[in-house]
């Protein structure tokens, strides 16, 4: 598993958690053994012969490769031994996220239909209750009140999935924590409730009134960037990346702003989310991100979004000019307004 330690570094030196992700990010996806063997049958439409089909294992918002299957007349299979339960993924390339979700609750034998069309929505899953479950998160996901879906079936892996993937982002510390209780003990030990469980300390040590925890990385150049360094202004810590749509649309507003309050005493230091350092750089010069911009590239396994809870991006923390943290999330009207407040 991913080592706890780097989510609470206070200075975090590019070369240092380098060699501690990396080492993590071996094992990342086989952290522990396989427990079941589960056998799983496909149906492929719009794949031709000899495509190939890939069973990939999701940990930490990323999906790892553990089995490929060649598809022949039509049907693809796979034969594994899975930890349950889990979230697993089927994929037409091994680059890319998942074009289906497999939520695997048994060791039952599984049938899919994979329908590469629309993003796999037309996809069906026949064999596990917790697929049938999450289709119908997703089918009410707007009005799904988080404490009533854990409560109808707290001892379901998608209970968990869905309060760390979907909901943890916008929660408080206590409120992470008052969730999180209500899941059953039987899910302790899956990857979502230990980071469930990890993610209010990290919250509490970011919050509104607290000193922003420093920390240094690499820039485009690859020198290292130090964070307290650029105190001494109103400083935006922005995360980001350049594959994030919503990122992208949100950064025009904050060089609009930047542009606006650079001489009165703000600027923007950028935390990139990126794996690929040719796309960080190029989204930079093609946004107009004429700030500090460091990132380990190491995707969501980033220490600075470990340190300061960033479960979802765009996301950002404001700090006063002594490095104190005075707003968190702030977009669109909401940055600006509260920067007209502070300068003007």
């Amino acid at each position: 598993m991913i080592k706890n330690s780097i989510t609470r570094l206070c200075k975090i030196t590019g070369a240092i958690l380098g060699m501690l992700v990396l080492s993590a990010g071996a094992t990342s996806a086989f952290a522990n053994p396989p427990k079941e063997l589960v056998r799983i049958k496909g149906e492929a439409v719009g794949i031709a012969n000899a495509g190939k089909v890939y069973l990939q294992r999701y940990q930490n918002k990323m999906f790892f490769v553990i089995d490929s299957s060649i598809v022949k007349d039509g049907k693809f299979s796979f034969a594994a031994k899975l930890e349950i339960p889990e979230l697993y993924g089927i994929s037409t390339d091994p680059g890319e996220l998942s074009t289906l979700f497999v939520f695997i609750d048994s060791k039952n034998d599984l049938t899919i239909k994979l329908d590469t069309a629309r993003g796999g929505r037309n996809s069906t899953i026949t064999g596990s209750a917790a697929a049938d479950r999450y289709k119908l998160y997703q089918q009410n996901a707007r009005n799904t009140n988080i404490e009533t879906f854990i409560k109808e079936q707290p001892a379901s892996i998608v209970s968990a999935f869905v309060l760390y993937r979907y909901f943890s982002p916008s929660l408080s510390a206590d409120e992470v924590v008052k969730y999180t209780n209500l899941l059953d003990a039987s899910l302790s030990n899956t990857q979502y409730v230990k980071l469930l469980k990890e993610l209010p300390a990290s919250l509490r040590s970011t919050a509104i009134g607290e000193k922003a925890p420093d920390f240094e990385l690499p820039g485009p150049d690859g020198k290292l960037v130090k964070l307290s360094n650029h105190f001494g202004k109103y400083l935006l810590v922005d995360f980001w990346a350049a594959w994030c749509g919503p990122c992208r649309r949100e950064n025009p507003n904050i060089v609009r702003v930047f542009n606006k309050y650079k001489d009165k005493g703000f600027s923007v230091f950028g935390v990139s989310l990126d794996s690929k350092k040719d796309a960080w750089i190029q989204a930079i010069q093609k946004d107009g991100l004429n700030w500090p911009q460091v990132s380990d590239l190491l995707f969501w396994d980033s220490g600075p979004a470990k340190l300061y809870g960033i479960r979802g991006i765009p996301g950002n923390v404001l700090l006063d000019p002594s490095g104190k943290i005075i707003a968190r999330n702030l977009r669109g009207e909401e940055l600006e307004k509260k920067l007209a407040e502070l300068i003007n």
